[in-house]
This record gives C-alpha cells, structure tokens and sequence, in this order.
C-alpha cells in the first residue's frame, strides 16, 4: 500500500509538471493579424486579446475559373503563410475577402463615378460578401479554414440619394461603394448571415471558435 501511495504521487506529481507546462506553453503563443487594415484590427480589438499585426505580400491574382468561395480561402491561408517564416510558435490570422453581384466580383470603385455605377446596379439587389479565413499555427503547421458569407440586401435607391450618400461618405475605399458600419447603414432593407462582422472583413465568430480550437478562451 505504501509504494502504491509513493508511485501515485509521483505519477500525480509529473502530470502537474506536464499539464503545467502545456498551460504555459499556450499562453506564450503570440497571435499576429496578417492584415494592416484598420478596420480588421479594430475588430480584433474587439475581443480585448493582445495580438500584433505584420504586412503579408502575396498574388491575389485569381485563378482560372476559380470560385470566389474558393479564392477567398486560398488567399486567406497564403497571406498566413506568407509572413509565417517571421512569427515562430504563433497563430497567424489571415483573412480575405471579395464582393459579388449578380455573379460579378466587385471591385474598389476609386472615384464617385465608378461608385454611382455599383450602387446603381445594387439598387433593389443583393450583394453577397464571401470571407475567407484562416488561423495557421505556425508551431505546428496545423490550420483551420472557413468562407464565411454575408449577404446586404439594398433599398431601391433613386440617383439622388446615391449621389447624396457618396458626397457625404466618400467610400471609394470600399469594395461595393458604401461603408455598412456608418452612414451606408441608410441603403440596406436588409442582412442575411450569421455574423456581422464578416461584413467588415474580419469573422469574429469563427475566429473565437478557432483559437479555442488552439485553447485560447477568450473569456478565460
């Protein structure tokens, strides 16, 4: 009985150790945003972790054919990857994201003409955003994945509250010519999905389920 007790405290006593150093090991893993928007950062910010954020340079040409559902995820992963080389033992959020109408994809309108354009051919239609995500673990190479869709649906808009909207607000940034989390809020009847933030470039709700994936509670 006595070296049954003595073996059980040691067994105890190394699993402490390891669960110990497993604990540390996690809470020492640096979270990077490969994004230098502003937007995707203060939406990190968001969940009150402590992350960094690094510059991925990457050919977002896309491929021959290729879905948007597609594009958005291989884009999200090579942006990860691309700045994986700098970020040892961490997790590497990438993320990308692209616009359809009507099955075209959606570029940024640059100027008021090019936006009076888009908002007109959104008028009474749906644009549907397409996220692609990704969270690399670049100690041990694992990575998770999702597209993630959100879909605005528009008022019908006359040309003069286009042209109002777009002097007031300026979002020839913004890929579908409006900015959703200020005035742009004023063209839609409607969302379909299951997070807004996806809108903006950055899906919260998968991202918190993959760091959890990575034990990461963000409530912890």
């Amino acid at each position: 009985m006595q070296l049954r007790s003595i073996y059980n405290k040691i067994v105890s006593y190394h699993f402490n150790v390891i669960s110990h150093f497993l604990k540390h090991q996690k809470k020492t893993m640096k979270l990077i945003l490969g994004s230098t928007s502003p937007f995707r950062k203060a939406l990190l910010e968001r969940l009150h972790i402590n992350f960094s954020c690094d510059s991925p340079d990457i050919d977002e040409t896309p491929l021959n054919k290729e879905p948007v559902e597609d594009m958005v995820v291989r884009l999200a992963i090579a942006k990860a990857q691309a700045i994986a080389h700098r970020h040892p033992d961490s997790l590497i959020i990438g993320s990308d994201q692209s616009a359809v109408l009507n099955g075209e994809k959606l570029s940024k309108p640059g100027n008021f003409e090019n936006a009076f354009k888009q908002l007109t051919e959104a008028s009474g239609q749906s644009i549907v955003f397409q996220t692609g995500l990704c969270l690399l673990n670049t100690h041990s190479g694992k990575i998770q994945s999702s597209c993630v869709p959100y879909t605005v649906v528009f008022k019908h808009l006359s040309p003069e509250m286009i042209e109002n909207y777009l002097h007031k607000e300026q979002p020839y940034n913004c890929a579908g010519s409006f900015k959703s989390e200020a005035l742009g809020i004023a063209l839609f009847e409607r969302f379909e999905g299951n997070d807004p933030n996806a809108l903006i470039g950055l899906p919260l709700i998968a991202l918190i389920n993959f760091l959890e994936n990575e034990g990461v509670s963000i409530l912890a």
